[in-house]
């Protein structure tokens, strides 16, 4: 998954193809000097899409848009022709057809400014509440388009859709996995289809449940208009028995959409589930809550071969396995969802769950997600954490509140490294720089990095330095009422910079 076309690397790798062909069939004249290694290269375009908020009359949305800096300079030099201004701004999406659902309602606000970015370093955010606040999609360009994150943060304080729902605006896509859905009767779970190119796409929807496809007529084949969105009830996808834990797989036959799941829970809460990692042998499922009261993980596997896998928990003093955990390993057939309660999973601490092959000589490809709740009886409220990649060079989360966000930092494999900065406020404040040690098998936190004197939201960004793999998430904490809202996201790498091979030309193919 995220995968992106750079026409410049295809048609330098095939120029550097032509080149090596020459040398090696000249048989006068000097051979052509070795091709230099690769380099790498600040993006110059990234785009984003998030969906319609909410469709609760009460809702509160705050958009939070950042650019890292520390990139501009280094995108200056990159040698970019481009003469225009960099921007990085969000526009509405039209609203496409809503398939089992209603999402009407009266006008609401949209963003009064949308959250144009105008300098990397300094976040800038928008408001747009009530029903009708529409989807968003957003291009940045030029220096302002490395680690560009948008994140789209809704409270909504009554209805069966209450809660704090957060996401981080995703990269438009061609194939996403969603474990932790449900078409069960006390769940409303959409998901939402949004199409940032002016070309039309086309989707399909599959779903399994424990015992495997879930039949369907309705779920190939969506069409999503060029700039438009679509929710898509899943409950109403299949004729079958309702099913508590269910894989949503998103696919495209042609474009690419951004795709995620609003999840509403009659009791416990709403929030959005994002799509979990590429399907991978092993799956860490960073930053549970150290007070979460309860913590299902849900598993499938898309390939021929079933999964046995070892379940440890990250805690901060190092790895265990968790009591009461199914005696530590889980059993997932092929094409089937598995699922296991993990009660008092966390016991105060902040943790992550790691899993293995049980067998390191038959690994099999999973993806997983974790639905996560806070609190008790009225009080509670629902999150979810997929498992996600190691961040390689550079992730960032935005809209981060003084004394309501805790970032989770796991590494495995060795003792790794990482820097964290708190970008300016959205109104006022100096950035500040931590370096944390994160032991091999263990979760670290940190909650009491803020800039000085901030004033509204901030961004976090987190850069290894050394050592092993890390995987990271913050979870902002709202209290409402006596509920326990919460939302949780995961870090991925913002995919800031890309690789690009060196080639040089040889006039010699023309005098062939």
């Amino acid at each position: 998954m995220k995968r992106t076309t750079l026409s410049l690397i295809a048609v330098a790798t095939a120029l550097a193809a032509v080149t090596g062909f020459a040398t090696l069939t000249t048989q006068d004249g000097p051979a052509a000097p070795v091709a230099k290694a690769p380099t790498r290269l600040p993006v110059e375009r990234a785009g984003l899409a998030c969906p319609a908020p909410s469709t609760s009359e009460v809702a509160e949305t705050l958009y939070t848009s950042y650019t890292p800096a520390g990139t501009a300079a280094a995108a200056a030099a990159g040698g970019s022709t481009k003469a225009e201004q960099p921007t990085a701004r969000l526009l509405p999406a039209a609203s496409g057809a809503n398939r089992g659902g209603s999402g009407g309602g009266k006008k609401s606000k949209a963003p009064k400014a949308p959250a144009t970015v105008t300098a990397p370093g300094k976040p800038v955010t928008a408001e747009a509440n009530g029903p009708a606040a529409p989807a968003l999609t957003g291009s940045a360009t030029g220096t302002l388009a490395p680690g560009w994150t948008v994140q789209q943060t809704t409270v909504v304080t009554a209805g069966g859709a209450r809660g704090l729902l957060g996401l981080t605006c995703g990269a438009p896509d061609t194939d996403f996995w969603f474990p932790a859905a449900s078409t069960a009767k006390e769940r409303q779970d959409y998901v939402h289809l949004t199409n940032p190119d002016d070309t039309a796409a086309v989707a399909d929807i599959e779903l399994y449940g424990p015992e495997g496809v879930l039949k369907s007529q309705f779920t190939e084949g969506i069409p999503v208009p060029p700039r438009s969105t679509v929710p898509v009830l899943l409950s109403t996808l299949t004729g079958e028995a309702a099913q508590r834990d269910v894989t949503v797989h998103v696919t495209t036959r042609s474009g690419r959409v951004g795709a995620a799941i609003a999840a509403a829970d009659d009791k416990l809460g709403s929030d959005w589930l994002a799509a979990a990692a590429d399907p991978a042998p092993s799956a860490v499922l960073p930053g549970i809550p150290a007070d979460a009261t309860s913590v299902r993980l849900v598993a499938f596997v898309p390939g021929d071969d079933d999964a046995d896998l070892k379940i440890q928990l990250a805690t901060p003093t190092g790895t265990i396995v968790p009591a009461g955990a199914g005696g530590g390993t889980l059993h997932v057939k092929s094409g089937m969802t598995a699922s296991l309660d993990l009660p008092s999973l966390t016991r105060g601490q902040t943790g992550s769950l790691l899993l293995t092959p049980s067998d390191p000589k038959k690994p099999t490809p999973v993806v997983a997600a974790l639905q996560v709740v806070r609190g008790k009886e009225d009080g509670t409220e629902i999150a979810f954490v997929p498992a996600t990649a190691p961040i390689s060079a550079r992730a960032t989360v935005a809209d981060n509140r003084a004394k309501a966000s805790t970032l989770a930092l796991t590494a495995t494999g060795s003792d790794a490294q990482v820097k964290v900065t708190a970008s300016a406020g959205a109104t006022a404040g100096t950035p500040a720089s931590k370096t944390v040690t994160v032991k091999a098998g263990t979760t670290a936190t940190l909650t009491d990095l803020v800039p000085g004197g901030v004033k509204g939201g901030y961004a976090l960004t987190v850069e290894p330095v050394s050592g092993g793999k890390v995987y990271a998430s913050r979870m902002l904490a709202l209290p409402e009422d006596g509920v326990q809202m919460f939302t949780v996201q995961p870090l991925t790498d913002d995919r800031g910079t890309v690789e690009v091979p060196t080639a040089r030309q040889d006039l010699q193919v023309l005098g062939d």
